[in-house]
Parts: structure tokens; sequence; C-alpha cells
């Protein structure tokens, strides 16, 4: 009980952390040449932060044995082979907002877990950055959102297993609903970390104490403007994958989730 409250707590620190690093900005009232220099000078610490809390999380599940030495070494796996796949994004920026490491992350999410889908896509951000030479003051808001799309994978399982479609076409619509989201959230959220800091039409930036009905009816409509084709592109891209990958990488996984499934003869019984 105590281990899963940690867990949990863990959890939570990590991604009120990272709601806070998007917002922080919204809630500061000072002019936007203040504004970025604080928020510039503070990024470095909130990505060591987001580092560190989800270096954390990992020793923690090891040190518990809820992965074991196989399924972190399928992890690792999986972050390879989704920090290759990123390299599409920038052969083919023809395709838009399209990156086919979504797929894998909310898949991985949802056989194994939400705690391995966030430890997924956190570091698939991570060691593809660092593969692409992507890093930026952007890379820890990709890691926490990422992240997010993996532990959300949970709840696309808790819906599949309430309505017993274990197994059946309504599992795979499930996910597919939820890739189609993530295509739009993922884009929506991490536009967050720079636009407070643009400027252009009054009724597409932020001004600071502008209110909060006029902040979210402005970040609106530069999203509409600006974001919402690439994302559109990311979100079919989602559909497409999980529609011709999505139900053999499921098997695949569960195949390799039951061969990591072990039970321990103690004397007084028998511990899975």
């Amino acid at each position: 009980m105590k281990e899963k409250l940690l867990t949990a707590v863990i959890y939570l620190l990590t991604t009120v952390l990272g709601v806070f690093a998007y917002i922080y900005p919204l809630l500061e009232t000072p002019n936007q040449a203040i504004l970025s220099s604080n928020r510039q000078n503070e990024l470095p610490i909130m990505m060591a932060m987001i580092l560190a809390l989800c270096s954390i999380v990992l020793i923690y599940e090891i040190q518990q044995y809820r992965l074991n030495t196989k399924l972190i070494a399928l992890l690792g796996i999986l972050i390879a082979i989704n920090s290759t796949l990123r390299f599409i994004d920038l052969t083919l920026p023809v395709l838009g907002g399209f990156s086919p490491v979504f797929f894998l992350i909310l898949v991985t999410g949802y056989v194994f877990g939400g705690r391995m889908g966030f430890l997924m896509g956190s570091l698939t951000m991570l060691v593809s950055a660092m593969v692409t030479g992507g890093v930026g003051p952007w890379l820890p808001n990709q890691m926490m959102t990422a992240g997010w799309v993996g532990l959300s994978a949970t709840i696309a399982r808790r819906l599949v297993m309430m309505f017993h479609m274990e197994n059946k076409a309504g599992e795979l619509n499930v996910l597919i609903v939820f890739g189609f989201l993530w295509g739009f959230l993922y884009g929506a959220i991490t536009n967050l970390w720079f636009w407070p800091f643009l400027s252009g039409p009054s009724n597409q930036i932020f001004t600071p104490g502008s209110g909060f009905v006029t902040t979210i009816k402005n970040y609106g409509i530069f999203y509409l403007a600006t974001s919402m084709i690439w994302d559109t592109t990311r979100a079919i891209g989602n559909i497409l994958l999980l529609i011709f990958f999505g139900k053999a990488t499921i098997k695949v996984l569960r195949r390799f989730q039951k061969r990591f499934h072990y039970v321990q003869i103690e004397e007084d019984g028998i511990t899975p």
C-alpha cells in the first residue's frame, strides 16, 4: 500500500511540475521583456527537475520490481526504435506535424500501463532530441507532454476493460480516438512554451493581466490560425498507424508481457 502511494505521489509531482511549467508565464503580469527573461533563466532549472523526477520514477520502479530486467531492456529497445523513427520528422517536413513516435508511446502505455507509457514518452523525446540535435528550451515541454500521452493510455485501457472490448474491434477504436485527440492536444499544449512571448495581432497574443477568458480566446484564435492544419496531419497519421499496425503491435507487446510475468515460490505460497 505504501509503495503504491509513493508511486502515485512521484507521478503526481511530475505532472504538477509539468502543468506549472506551462501555466507559469500566464500567471505573471510584468511586461513581455521581463517575462521572457525570467522564463529563459528558469527553463534549465525546470528541465533539470523534470529529468530528475523521471530518473526517480525509473529507479523506484526498478527497486520495487515493477520493472524487471527484461522489461527494462524492452523499454530501451522501444525507445531506441522511436528515437530512430523521429528522423522522419526532419527528413519529411512536407508531412506537417505527423510523427510516428506517438503510435508506440500510446500502444506501450496501453499494454504495459500508464507508468511504462510515461517513461516511454518522456525518454523517447529526450533520447531522440540528443540523436537528432533537437535539444533546446522546448525539450522539457515535449518530454512532459509525450509522457502524458503514454500515461493517458491507461484511461483507454480502463474503458476497454469496462465495456469488455479486449481483443475486439472496439479495443482498437478506443485507441484510434485517443490517437486522434492527442494529435491536436500535443500541439496545443506544447505551443504554450513559446506563445506567451510572441508579438503579433492583438487578438492572437498573450497580454499580461488580460484575464482568463481573453487569454483562452486569443490562444484559440492563434491555434486555429497557425497550428490547426499542422496538427491535423499528426492526428491523421496517428489514426493510420493505429489502423494498419495497431492490432499486430498490441499482440506482440502482449506476448512479451506474458513472457515477462513470473511467479516466485515462497514458503507461505506463491507470489506473482
